[in-house]
């Protein structure tokens, strides 16, 4: 199964709390010229399920790719915040893969969440600095939780 994992889309520089950023026209662009990649290059059948940070930034992320990306179903999930505890999300993401029989996965969030995700489902693997946009891709073997990154795809 693959799990994807995108960083949002560029977000401008103040709000009036970090969770209320909002992306800018650049940021919008360069996700759906992604999302456009994605689904010519890698994604050819609906992704099982879609998981996106609470922030504003990541959901206008999604919301710019959801009519791109083929998707079965959409979760904002709290624990995508840019500083969410990695190791648990990955402990949750493998139980997910596991209960609900999923061969595709996105997740929508921030550095440096999915950078240490990335490099927790990529043994000897440091964690990559994502560019805005940028999208990761992990192959994990669901019955041996074996895990191993396949490519970084940035803007």
């Amino acid at each position: 199964m693959y799990i994807y994992i995108m960083r949002h889309g560029e977000a401008q520089t103040f709000a009036s709390s970090d969770e209320e950023r909002p992306l800018t026209p650049k940021g919008e662009h360069t996700s759906i010229k992604m999302a456009e990649w994605l689904v010519n290059h890698h994604v050819v059948s609906p992704l099982d399920k879609i998981l996106v940070s609470p922030y504003l930034r990541a959901q206008q992320t999604w919301k710019a790719c959801e009519d791109i990306i083929p998707h079965q179903h959409v979760t904002t999930e709290d624990a995508l915040t840019p500083f969410g505890d990695w190791e648990q999300i990955a402990v949750y993401l493998r139980a997910l893969v596991g209960l609900e029989n999923i061969s595709s996965l996105l997740l929508v969030s921030h550095l440096p969440l999915v950078g240490y995700l990335t490099a927790e489902f990529s043994p000897g693997m440091s964690a990559p600095m994502f560019p805005t946009s940028g999208i990761a891709c992990i192959e994990l073997d669901p019955k041996t939780e074996k895990s191993h990154f396949l490519w970084l795809k940035t803007p």
